[in-house]
């Protein structure tokens, strides 16, 4: 099985960036996609962004577009989460994850690829505070 370790959390300011990596222990251009949830504790998971590897689509969720850029390096099996204008609200663990084949039983989104998590790994703490 496939298994993903994140890394790239931190401390920022409101307004700041930070850039998390994922790299995969097996190649990711064949996989149907691959992203980013966060959670907080006490509150339920939140689906984030998601890439298909081989043809590039990207999903996000509302609260980050404009904000937050997914994008792969398939010859180092490695999806990246660039986030930019960050919030105390972003402030989260976030994980990344890969969807099993039951993505493709419904309309492809962000709220679909969360519903259709497979494996995902322990994830890297972002917190935003002044």
């Amino acid at each position: 099985q496939v298994q993903l370790v994140e890394s790239g959390g931190g401390l920022v300011q409101p307004g700041g960036s930070l850039r998390l990596s994922c790299e995969a222990s097996r190649e990711i251009l064949d996989l149907l996609a691959i992203g980013w949830f966060r959670q907080v504790p006490g509150k339920e998971r939140e689906g984030v962004a998601c890439i298909s590897p081989s043809a590039g689509s990207t999903y996000y969720a509302d609260s980050v577009k404009g904000r937050f850029t997914i994008f792969t390096d398939n010859a180092r099996n490695t999806v990246y989460l660039q986030m930019n204008s960050l919030k105390p609200e972003d402030t989260a663990v976030y994980h990344c994850a890969i969807a099993d084949k039951t993505w493709l039983w419904e309309r492809q989104n962000i709220a679909t690829f969360l519903k259709a998590l497979e494996v995902w790994g322990r994830g890297t703490l972002v917190t935003v505070s002044s």
